[in-house]
């Protein structure tokens, strides 16, 4: 029930740019949203059921308080609203999380004499931080270059307000030039330390241009031991210019966004290119995207880490346009947005969105959410699919009859793209007579499900059904009835490959050479080879069960024990009679009328006629 006190301000808010934040009753801000007409926005909350969306209907169910902030443009709108969720944390917008494991390089360029130190933390503090290195030793010879090349003060004193009255020990052994008594002004102090920022930003050329100079200068001037110095710092930076990157492309410098998402979790990878060499990768996680899409995840990405970058490239390539494009381009004023779709920017794409992946399933295996990775495939599906979950789980349905006679079903589980035979599952249909596979399908999906609910065991990320639209609608019905009608489900028509989805009127092709097809194709088969196994099995036993039956004196004790002992009805068929007098309950006279009887019958058909 939405308060009335909120009913009564919608009429009267503007039609313009703003932000609108929805409080709960005790004030705690719940959900901040931008608008470009912020009376439009915020009545369309409480003019719908929001029946398919489970977040906004308990968002609405807990709000009791509305308040909006008018600003001129809705680039302002998407810039205040990034700003407020970085300041509330509203438990229904997607949450920014900060990775607090990965060290940066901090230089604190807000001081007179700044100073480069490591942190974990990152502070609004005017300073500028580099990183974050998720490869440490990387860090550390970045430091020790810093150090190698550049004299920059270690101790921690406030200068100028705090002055000691003579240097440390790192001016004696050359590591400084003690700004502290003024041996270095502070304008040679911060010439250098705008150096430093240009090494630590990757511009590692121009760096090794300057250091080359002053080499020749050295030994000019013949200071022959700092123009070693000199000469195995060059090295060094040499070494470290060479390109990372497996790819090289023409032009300047670019950043490139991989995205990679699973269910209520998302990550995206940044990968800095400057001259055509890969830099650094960033990474950010992101949760409680459920409900929005991947369009909303990048865009709440872009307002809320990308957009405070100091150092932003001109060009953005990402994977796909964020929500509103044009509102964050203008947003980011020098970044032009790409989303390439072939050629070597979009393999620029692709490898930064392996990147991602990486990240995001080192996170599901630390959290013990899964037990192996993903493969690059089952991402590929859930692409193909536009799926918000990663279909780690999939199982699949297949039904298979003889002639309408022994109708049976199967259902094969695949966990990350392979097999899992532990979760194989055979049934017999029971509610349908003759040749009906829509029924069948219904039938089996409904069991199959009920029992998982029943033993609260954990169910699939994806269905997959083997046949048509028909079989797709029939195996729907039956999720419905279970409330289960949001579990994504698809079937796949063997005659043409052809991917049907529930909502979609035609149907979906991919490439034959498709990874995520070639899934689809082992699940199925798979199925199909477990069902008619099954089958024929039912088919063969229910033929030796009536020939033994039409022998005099042969009840199912007898049968059952005739078959334990020779496996088979070609077995007994082939035993001596002594062997089967032998047996409990039997006499000669019983083994031989068993022998003559079956010597007398047609042989058994094995061939499967389906």
């Amino acid at each position: 029930m939405i308060p009335e006190s909120i009913l009564e301000k919608i009429p009267h808010l503007p039609e313009s740019p703003g932000v609108y934040l929805w409080r709960d009753r005790e004030g705690t801000v719940l959900y901040v949203g931008k608008a470009k007409r912020l009376r439009s926005r915020v009545r369309s909350y409480v003019a719908q059921d929001h029946v398919e969306s489970v977040k906004t209907r308990a968002l609405m169910l807990a709000a009791a308080n509305l308040e909006t902030i008018v600003v001129p443009t809705e680039a302002e709108a998407l810039i205040l609203e990034a700003n407020l969720i970085k300041e509330y944390h509203p438990k229904y917008n997607i949450a920014l999380r900060d990775d607090k494991s990965y060290p940066y390089i901090k230089v604190t360029v807000s001081e007179p004499f700044p100073r480069v130190w490591v942190t974990r933390h990152l502070q609004d503090d005017g300073s500028r931080y580099f990183g974050p290195y998720t490869d440490v030793g990387a860090m550390r010879r970045a430091l020790n270059v810093v150090k190698r090349l550049f004299t920059v003060r270690s101790c921690n004193f406030d200068m100028p307000r705090q002055m000691p009255e003579r240097p440390c020990l790192d001016y004696y052994i050359k590591r400084c030039k003690a700004p502290c008594i003024l041996a270095q002004t502070q304008g040679e102090y911060r010439a250098m330390i705008d150096e430093v920022l240009v090494f630590l930003d990757g511009r590692t050329d121009e760096v090794a241009r300057r250091v080359r100079q002053r080499m020749e200068l050295a030994v000019e001037s013949l200071d022959f031991e700092r123009a070693a110095e000199l000469r195995d710092a060059l090295r060094h930076l040499e070494q470290m210019s060479e390109p990372t990157a497996i790819m090289t492309i023409e032009g300047g410098d670019r950043d490139v966004l991989g995205y990679a998402r699973d269910g209520d979790d998302a990550a995206i990878a940044l990968m800095r290119i400057r001259g055509g060499k890969l830099l650094a990768r960033e990474h950010q996680f992101l949760e409680n995207v459920e409900d929005e899409t991947d369009a909303a995840v990048l865009q709440a990405y872009l307002a809320g880490s990308y957009l405070p970058l100091e150092d932003r490239a001109a060009e953005l390539l990402v994977p796909f346009d964020p929500e509103e494009r044009d509102l964050v381009e203008a947003s980011l004023q020098r970044s032009k947005i790409h989303a390439p779709q072939r050629g070597p920017r979009r393999e620029l794409v692709d490898l930064a969105t392996q990147n991602a992946r990486h990240l995001l399933e080192e996170l599901r295996l630390t959290g013990e959410e899964a037990e192996e990775r993903a493969g690059d495939p089952i991402y590929e599906l859930q692409r193909q699919l536009g799926l918000q979950k990663v279909p780690r789980a999939l199982v699949c349905f297949d039904i298979s009859h003889a002639q309408g006679t022994d109708t049976v079903a199967s259902c094969v589980w695949f966990q990350n793209g392979r097999p899992y035979r532990a979760e194989y599952r055979k049934f017999k249909v029971k509610t349908v007579e003759g040749i009906d596979d829509f029924a069948s399908m219904n039938e089996v999906v409904t069991r199959y499900f009920t029992r998982r609910i029943e033993e609260g065991k954990s169910l699939p990320d994806l269905v997959v059904i083997d046949g048509g639209k028909g079989q797709l609608n029939a195996a729907h019905a039956g999720l419905s009835t279970l409330g289960l009608s949001a579990m994504p489900m698809i079937s796949l028509a063997k005659r043409e490959e052809e991917i049907y989805m529930i909502g979609r009127s035609d149907p979906l092709r991919l490439s034959r050479r498709s990874p995520a097809l070639r899934v689809l194709q082992q699940a199925r088969d798979e199925a199909h080879r477990f069902a008619i196994t099954f089958q024929r099995k039912r088919r063969a036993m229910r033929t030796v069960t009536s020939e033994l039956l039409k022998v005099p004196g042969i009840g199912d004790a007898k049968r059952r024990a005739l078959l334990e002992a020779f496996g088979s009805l070609q077995g007994v068929r082939e035993a001596s009679v002594e062997a089967i007098a032998a047996l409990p309950g039997f006499g000669s006279k019983t083994a031989e009328r068993i022998i003559a009887a079956l010597r007398e019958s047609s042989p058994i058909p094995t061939s499967d006629p389906s």
